[in-house]
């Protein structure tokens, strides 16, 4: 959603702080919010003009009408104001039909003033412009300002002066206020633009000699501003209607939402409800609500939600607990029912995220076997199968009832059948598999023919430019020449010869098209470069057909439609951070006539401002917040239509008779499977956007229909909100629209809702009766459109209207050609488990694939929750395994003390001659890193091999140390070149004082110390030392540990793990020396002469 209701303290807040006014503006900041636990001592200490000035009190709830209601208190102290506040505060109350608790009251300043004081100001945008509403009267009876107040339009990108607001505002003002009203209203609008509100009413507005005072508030902001407006919005609370409580689950859902490029959303309305829904698709959401409410669920109804955007398995199955765990609180004496719907997804692999659904299903088996829950699944899509298969399987192991449907089930028949008012069938036999649509059967490389004559409306080929017919504009233009300059909107946006350019590095979505290109027998691929601007001018790789080909790509627009001059449509992949910008850079060049902005999320003042933009230049916008469009056998936009299974099973590799336009990306797949299942396919569809302006409209694309000869009917799937399908009412009366047009809009659950449920899509919500889904459902049906009685019917209707104008002879069927084929993406034939081949690399310690990272099996949430330390992590990683406290302690002192033994050893010394050289912190390492070895730090192992040996071997230590003199080797692990018996390593102290008091045996380390023993009765310096040490005592731990058997043990000392201690701690030290040498910005080093000892050769001195 983006337009959200902000309380009225808020919306205060935000005028007191920012509006630019000559006016003055009184009482700023004094207000004060009661909640039943505030403290009222400290509250009178935060405001003590509670305790001078007389006071107002109200609900701060989005209570509409609340002076009407008797839920105000004026002229009060502040003593009256608790009094009038004991008997409300927590009080259950009905407004409307919604009932709630009234716990949070604002307190402000009483204003003494005379009703002709009072005025009323409103400010809301729409698609033209933003509306400037004013009343000379305001107050509680201001009545229906609608059709009173002077009213004010003010287009995109216009601006507001005081001299209009005089003109035509202030008519019936006295004339020593208006002045101040005229700054007041200026200043607001400002406000109104600057802070991105979408509505903002005050009734009243006082205005007296002393100045302005805003009185009571409404607002509602832009909430997808937030990037642009954070600084001055801060942390904004945006509060449920009245009537809805808060759920702390509704907050988790919106923070993984937030957090998430997929769509999340959660809704709770009747927590003791027994419907509940869990629905993939913003559109498909509303649908399966309507049907609930439809059959008689109403009351029943638990929840509103959808997820979509392809979640992952991580986010599914968060998403999937949060809903388990809310149904299984409760019992319901006729059990439960749990609808997990969808309709066809575009791009969303359906198994990964029933994986996430399948995995919360097995925690909550028992609860929900307890609540008697039965579940019922329709779903179509990319991988649908599997995933169908999967759900199938857990109802079998858990004997929870799960019923499985796939896209040969009409998408909401499934309610019917948790509602017991439609029989369930034997479950049906499993749609074909993904694999018998794709793998090439003939084996051929070549191109497959044409399928299916194209229609007869398509441009030729050598039809150079498109056909180029003006369509009507709404938005109101400034004169005559401004509109003789205007281009004309094109009636055909694709054709088999259109060229694309591709905003974004989308290289599925590229893929995609090809294919469709491909099986659409195009002689040459629709796009022609893609542009991307965080990185070089490249070639990206893709297929055609069995072939790879090059696409260009480019780091900015320009260069690529210089390169292409072909290209007039763009497909813009950007973030919503980015779509505005590419967008107008896009329009300044002549060539592209079409535009499909596929990000949700932009503002919507700028998307209004490129609908302003589009209309000058002739462009026409599909979106924002789109999946696209297709047109079948020509082209089709990024990821519509889904996979090629899903393009093949709905045939839209070759056109049909019947044209859509729908809202939904996801509803406008199930309207293909629909047509194709009653008619003979799809000439054109599309999905103009959610959002509330989309840059082209329904009534738009039905002209382009009403003009185009191969479409012989027309399916319009409309939508709560909003008013543009009164535009298709007119069209019809007015005979614009000549052909049958099927129309349903979805949404008809809202009025049955005791408080307003924002739904999916951010324009599906009715400001007005007008704008619900049963009043334009009814105004269409009026005029003559074909509405059917509910979604369910709308298959039957649009093929009784099909096989009417198949009898008429409007329609004549052409002959079905099978399907041609497209080889199938290795990724996806995996996928799919149709082949398998052995991987490159095989790893067991850490997988980063899902939602969290994990070593050897244990999330790194967890590995923090028990405060496992570096040496608990390294345990994991090297060793596969949780250790022992005092293992992974140990672990941790070791690199504590090799992290440096100062800048003379040769590790160190090389660190430093690199960093002085000017070489970067990677090379310096790496130096130091290189010197490690059997001379150098690297006798862990070596002496851990030498002493487990001579041990293993029952050797006692004077015949080993015998037997390695007599050998001629050193002892690795023995000797210090600077301490002695006499001066102790303290770092070995350290150590053997803590392997002593913590590990369990140590039998190879007292053997290490006898040998000590001998070896330092001969050479005082031939200590045990730290190397030696660390090897013997890791033995000792992994022997005796209890987490290793002694085969394991052995292992990781053969293939060199415990050097990899001396290497991790001593890198910390390498690391310092370089920072050191770097700080204190030494020189490039050279030895000195007199420490190097230069000599002849041997046989110049004989």
């Amino acid at each position: 959603m983006s337009a959200k209701a902000i309380s009225e303290l808020t919306g205060k807040e935000f005028l007191y702080k920012f509006i630019s006014t000559k006016a003055t503006v009184q009482n700023k900041f004094k207000n004060a919010t009661v909640r039943p636990e505030t403290d009222w001592g400290l509250l009178v200490q935060q405001h003590p003009w509670l305790q001078t000035e007389r006071l107002v009190v109200k609900p701060d709830q989005l209570i509409k009408r609340r002076g009407k209601l008797g839920l105000i208190g004026v002229n009060l102290n502040l003593a009256e104001v608790k009094e009038w506040l004991k008997p409300r505060m927590e009080q259950e109350t009905m407004v409307g039909r919604a009932k709630g608790n009234l716990k949070n009251f604002l307190i402000e300043p009483f204003v003494p003033h005379k009703q002709e004081d009072e005025f009323y100001v409103c400010i809301y945008a729409a698609r033209e412009g933003d509306f400037v509403l004013f009343h000379h009267e305001g107050g509680v009876d201001v009545g229906d300002v609608d059709s009173k107040a002077c009213k004010l339009l003010v287009e995109v990108d216009g601006k507001l002066s005081e001299q209009d607001v005089c003109d035509h505002l202030l008519l019936h003002v006295p004339a020593n206020r208006k002045s101040v009203l005229a700054s007041f209203i200026v200043g607001l609008f400002r406000l109104f633009e600057d802070l991105f509100f979408t509505y903002l009413e005050i009734n009243p507005l006082v205005v007296t000699d002393a100045g302005v005072f805003v009185l009571d508030m409404a607002a509602k902001i832009d909430s997808t501003a937030d990037y642009i407006c954070k600084g001055k919005w801060g942390d904004v609370d945006f509060p449920p209607p009245f009537g809805r409580e808060a759920y702390p689950e509704e907050a988790y859902i919106a923070d993984l939402d937030a957090k998430s490029g997929a769509s999340l959303k959660l809704t709770i309305l009747n927590p003791k409800g027994r419907i509940w829904t869990m629905v993939a698709g913003g559109g498909a959401s509303v649908v399966y609500s309507d049907t609930i409410c439809d059959l008689g669920g109403v009351n029943e109804l638990a929840n509103y939600g959808e997820y979509s955007g392809a979640p992952s398995e991580q986010q599914t199955y968060d998403y999937a607990k949060t809903i388990l765990s809310l149904m299984t609180r409760q019992q319901h004496p006729e059990g439960k029912i749990l609808i997990i719907g969808g309709s066809i997804a575009n791009f969303t692999n359906v198994a990964a995220t029933f994986k996430g659904i399948v995995r919360a299903i097995n925690d909550y088996q028992t609860p929900l076997q307890n609540h008697n829950v039965s579940i019922f699944v329709r779903r179509g899509g990319p991988n649908y199968q599997e995933g169908l298969r999967v759900m199938g399987e857990v109802g079998k192991t858990t004997g929870i009832p799960i019923y499985v449907f796939g896209t040969e089930t009409h998408m909401t028949a499934i309610v019917g059948m948790a509602l017991g008012q439609r029989s369930i069938p034997d479950q049906p036999p499993m749609a074909a598999h993904t694999a018998n649509f794709l793998l090439n059967a003939s084996g051929s490389p070549s191109t497959p023919a044409t399928s299916r004559t194209a229609s007869f409306s398509e441009s030729k080929p050598e039809d150079a430019c498109r056909t180029s017919m003006p369509m009507k504009c709404n938005v109101p233009c400034e004169g005559k020449t401004k509109q003789e300059k205007k281009r004309g909107k094109a009636t055909t946006l694709f054709s088999r010869h259109t060229k694309s350019i591709i905003w974004g590095m989308q290289t599925r979505a590229v893929q995609g098209m090809l294919d469709f290109d491909y099986v659409c027998s195009r002689d040459e691929p629709s796009i022609s470069a893609m542009v991307y601007p965080f990185t070089g001018d490249h070639k990206q790789k893709f297929y055609w057909g069995h072939k790879e080909i090059l696409i260009p790509v480019y780091k900015n627009m320009a260069d690529a439609l210089k390169k292409h001059p072909e290209v007039d449509v763009l497909i813009n992949f950007a973030s919503l951070r980015s779509a505005y910008d590419s967008t107008v850079e896009t329009m300044s060049f002549p060539q592209i006539r079409t535009i499909a902005i596929i990000a949700e999320g932009i503002p919507e003042a700028l998307t209004r401002r490129l609908i302003k933009m589009a209309d000058e230049g002739g462009v026409t916008i599909i979106g924002p917040a789109t999946v696209g469009g297709i047109k079948p056998g020509c082209y089709k936009i990024g990821n519509t239509g889904g996979m090629l299974d899903n393009i093949l099973a709905s045939k839209l590799y070759r056109p049909g008779s019947v044209a859509y336009v729908s809202r939904s990306g996801g509803m406008s797949n199930e309207l293909n499977n629909i047509i194709t299942r009653t008619t003979d396919g799809v000439y054109e569809g599309v999905a103009i956007g959610g959002d509330r302006y989309p840059g082209s409209t329904f009534m738009d694309h039905v002209l382009r229909y009403q003009d185009t000869p191969g479409v012989k009917m027309i399916v319009v799937l409309g939508e709560i909100g909003g008013c543009e399908e009164y535009k298709i009412c007119t069209g019809i009366k007015e005979g614009q629209i000549t052909k049958p047009v099927v129309v349903w809009c979805i949404g008809t659950c809202a009025t049955m809702f005791s408080s307003e449920v924002q739904f999916g899509h951010a324009g599906a919500c009715a400001n007005e009766n007008s704008e619900t889904a049963v009043a334009k459902n009814q105004a269409l049906s009026e005029v003559g459109a074909i509405v059917p009685n509910n979604f369910d019917e709308l298959g039957e209707v649009i093929k009784a209207v099909y096989d009417d104008l198949v009898v008429k002879g409007v329609i004549v069927p052409a002959q079905e050609v099978p399907p041609p084929t497209v080889p199938m993406d290795y990724s996806w034939a995996r996928e799919l488990g149709l082949i398998r081949k052995p991987a490159s690399f095989m790893t067991s310690i850490c997988d980063e694939r899902g939602q969290e990272l994990i070593y050897a099996g244990m999330p790194i949430t967890e590995i923090f929750k028990e405060d496992m330390g570096l040496g608990g992590v390294l345990g994991l990683l090297w060793f596969q395994r949780r250790l022992p406290k005092p293992a992974c302690h140990f672990i941790e002192m070791c690199l504590m003390v090799t992290a440096d033994h100062g800048p003379a050893v040769s590790g160190a010394h090389n660190a430093i001659v690199c960093a002085r050289a000017g070489k970067d912190l990677i090379s310096s390492l790496t130096s130091g890193l290189l010197t490690i070895g059997d001379r150098f730090g690297g006798a862990l192992d070596a002496a851990a091999k030498q002493f487990s040996k001579a041990f293993d071997s029952s050797l006692i230590a004077m015949d080993f140390v015998n037997k390695m003199k007599k050998e001629g080797k050193l002892i690795m692990g023995i000797g210090h070149r600077v301490k002695s018996i006499n001066n102790p390593d303290m770092r070995v102290e350290i150590l053997k004082d803590f392997v002593k008091q913590n590990f369990p045996a140590t039998p190879l380390l007292d053997y290490a110390l006898e040998v000590e023993k001998i070896t330092t009765s001969k050479k005082p310096n031939l200590i045990l030392n730290v190397d030696g040490f660390i090897g013997v005592a890791m033995v000792d731990l992994l022997r005796n540990c209890g987490a290793f058997t002694r085969e394991e043990a052995d292992e990781y000392v053969e293939i060199g793990a415990l050097n990899g201690i001396f290497v991790l701690g001593r890198s910390m030290g390498f690391i310092g020396h370089y920072l050191d040498q770097k700080r204190l910005k030494q020189g490039l080093y050279r030895h000195p002469w007199d420490d190097i000892s230069y000599v002849l050769p041997e046989h110049m001195t004989m």
